[in-house]
């Protein structure tokens, strides 16, 4: 067994792509080793800014020897087809084998293949893989750049380490060298290293001043950031995606602190975070009190003689980006919110739905509406913030840092009260901490997708352009979160007022929603098919009161007694589908009569029900046929009391308590009758247990 390295060196290799590089890489290999027949030990794969590696520990020498046989036609077929079976296995007549098969002598191809180096099968493997890598974004390079199928990489490619053992993996990808020497460190060591299998890869790299192991980068720089910042008195903010960066950025990474002039804290610690973070990737800090401070950590590529001298750079070149910062944030700071929503009518929200000041006057009318239906929020606060929640996209902080939209207007809401500010630098999250919050948050998403669904813009198959589904998945968050007990198809209906030439299918947006309630709530262990059993009741689109059923069902369904009143609501319902009693009308067969004269006429309704059963014959309504009766008049009331109270435990209870009656009316009574009185009765109480549970959840819609 045999272990084998595998380095693919290029310029750099963006941060980001780093990580999928690695699978990708990884994916592609066993792929070809598959089809060869091969498998590995173990497969480790590495990066850094320059390299891709994978080492794959445990390959055979060669692989198996393998016989293929292949059945040909009869040797009574015609000559063509004979032929043609020759042509397709690449051998003579007199090297085929006859076989009896079923009592027809027929050809057979046998072909033994011997074994095959694995150093011959890993060329061609590493040129496929170099081939159809999958990066996000590629390029071509040099004279052949222009060539029709021109290798592409994610930078340019230089070289390409392959050695089985000791020995090199000869491989061809279009003039790339191939041996077994790379290059170390930029700086600190610039020559080539060549290695003697994937034994000393690690440890060579090591030595010169590359640290190849992802993993090992990233908990230095992550355990000496933290270490900076607490050896300067400060607790670091800690950020794994910018841990992970840093170590893609650097091969021997070095974490430094550094500082910035303090009056900078006067710019909102969201614009400092901000700019450190994505601008330069420096962590930040806050010392003792909880406040940012003034201080920075940033991971320099390189062991210098004079850190100082590298943290000095990185000081002046933070200073220039937070001295911008300040800029736009002291001239925002000129004006009020008021003046800065004046201007969101020369910014289009969407062709055919408005500008933004549109949009902000929409939001302000719906979010008055919502806040009727949440107790403690007064409308008229939730429309003047709500008005100016999109204010500070016209602010010269948020067109320099569009990620802040909403935070730089929670800081400009000067004039307004705390839960306004909130609630306006909270309105794109999907956890707003205050109801008025709550309430603006909604009233935007629901604007959103009453708009794009009124024009027709609604998504289809795995194209959301406009983002319809998140907006969905966060409308419903913020409602469950929070038992915001919002009327959905009231709220669809007010928010299409306000969207110009609105044709809005209120069914269909709710059914989006259920759709998203469903993604949502699988995460929760929630079945997806009661979702669809209380939806279909038609009515319901307060999302508190649904899931609360829901719930309530699903507990229900998932003991022994569920289980086997839902399959005797099953058998019931197939029972009266063959009989024709699809609704709760009149039983076929029944006496002709009309109005309340007919005891079965309202079957399916409790009150007529009722009625029913008092004039049936009670010496003949005996047995089972009684017990069930009695039930299903008993538990009526109970159900239906519990539904309007939204006790939705105790009607599934009063469901529960029909579990006995029913096994035992299918046990004793023959329902269909050939006594027309009887067959039509035995119906009717079938029909009212069918109702009954469907009053609660549509059954049919249950699995199982």
């Amino acid at each position: 067994m045999t272990d084998f390295l595998l380095e693919l060196f290029s310029e750099e290799i963006p941060a980001r792509m780093q990580a999928k590089a690695r699978m990708d890489l990884e994916r592609l290999f066993t792929a070809q080793l598959a089809e060869a027949g091969l498998e590995a030990d173990s497969i480790r794969t590495y990066s850094t800014p320059r390299r891709l590696a994978l080492i794959a520990s445990g390959l055979p020498g060669e692989t198996e020897a393998v016989r293929e046989e292949t059945k040909g036609p009869p040797t009574a077929a015609p000559e063509q087809a004979v032929e043609g079976f020759l042509r397709k296995v690449g051998l003579t007549k007199d090297q085929l084998e006859v076989r009896d098969v079923k009592g027809r002598e027929t050809y057979f191809a046998v072909v033994d293949k011997p074994g095959q180096p694995t150093a011959d099968i890993l060329g061609p493997a590493i040129a496929n893989i170099v081939r159809d890598f999958p990066w996000p974004k590629s390029m071509r390079w040099g004279a052949a750049s222009g060539a029709e199928g021109a290798l592409r990489w994610v930078r340019p490619l230089h070289r390409i380490v392959a050695l089985l053992g000791e020995d090199i993996v000869p491989v061809d990808v279009e003039g790339v060298t191939c041996g077994a020497a790379s290059l170390g460190h930029r700086f600190h060591h610039p020559h080539e290293i060549t290695f003697g299998g994937a034994h000393d890869y690690v440890e060579k790299l090591r030595m010169a001043h590359v640290l190849v192991d992802h993993e090992e980068r990233e908990a230095i720089v992550r355990d000496g950031a933290k270490k900076a910042a607490a050896a300067a008195g400060y607790t670091l903010i800690e950020d794994e995606g910018l841990v992970i960066e840093n170590a893609g950025l650097t091969e021997w990474p070095v974490p430094l602190l550094g500082n910035f002039d303090p009056d900078f804290l006067d710019v909102p610690e969201e614009v400092i975070q901000l700019t450190a973070r994505t601008d330069q990737k420096y962590f930040v800090m806050r010392d003792g009190e909880g406040r940012l401070a003034p201080a920075f950590i940033c991971t320099a590529n390189i062991e210098s003689s004079d850190p100082q001298a590298v943290v000095d750079g990185n000081q002046r070149v933070l200073a220039a980006r937070l001295s911008d910062a300040r800029f736009f944030w002291e001239n925002d700071l000129k004006a009020s919110l008021g003046d800065l929503a004046r201007d969101l009518n020369r910014s289009v929200f969407f062709e055919g739905l408005g500008s933004y000041a549109e949009k902000a006057e929409r939001i302000a009318v719906l979010a008055g509406k919502v806040a009727t239906h949440v107790d403690g929020v007064d409308p008229h606060e939730a429309e003047e913030a709500a008005r100016l929640a999109k204010a500070d996209l016209t602010s010269g902080t948020v067109g320099e840092f569009p990620e802040l939209q909403g935070v730089i207007g929670g800081y400009l809401a000067r004039d307004l009260s705390s839960e306004q500010a909130e609630a306006i630098a909270y309105q794109y999250r999907d956890d707003p901490p205050g109801k008025l919050a709550q309430v603006v948050g909604l009233a935007d998403r629901l604007d959103t997708l009453v708009a794009f669904f009124a024009k027709g813009q609604k998504p289809t198959g795995s194209k959301d352009p406009f983002a319809l589904r998140r907006a969905a998945l966060h409308s419903i968050k913020i409602i469950t979160d929070n038992d915001l007990r919002v009327p959905l198809s009231k709220a669809f209906e007010e928010a299409a007022k306000g969207v110009p030439g609105a044709e809005l299918d209120g069914e269909e947006l709710l059914a989006f929603f259920a759709d998203r309630l469903k993604v949502q709530q699988r995460e929760a262990g929630v079945r997806h098919d009661l979702i669809d059993a209380v939806f279909a009741l038609g009515g319901e689109d307060d999302l508190v009161r649904l899931l609360a059923r829901v719930k309530a069902l699903q507990a229900f369904v998932e003991t022994e007694a569920g289980g086997d009143l839902l399959a005797a609501y099953k058998r019931a319902a197939n029972i009266l589908k063959k009989e024709g009693v699809e609704g709760s009308g009149a039983i076929p067969g029944s006496v002709e009569q009309t109005g309340e004269e007919d005891p079965l006429a309202l079957v399916g309704e409790s009150a007529g029900f009722d009625h029913a059963v008092a004039q049936w014959d009670h010496e003949t309504l005996a047995g089972e046929e009684a017990a069930l009766a009695d039930a299903l008049v008993k538990a009526g009331p109970v159900a239906a009391q519990a539904l309007e109270e939204e006790d939705f435990t105790t009607a599934m209870e009063a469901l529960a308590s029909l579990r006995g009656p029913i096994d035992a009316f299918f046990d004793k009574v023959t329902v269909n009758s050939e006594v027309p009185e009887e067959r039509a009765r035995r119906l009717g109480l079938l029909a009212r247990f069918r109702s009954l549970a469907d009053s609660i959840a549509d059954f049919g819609r249950i699995e199982g």
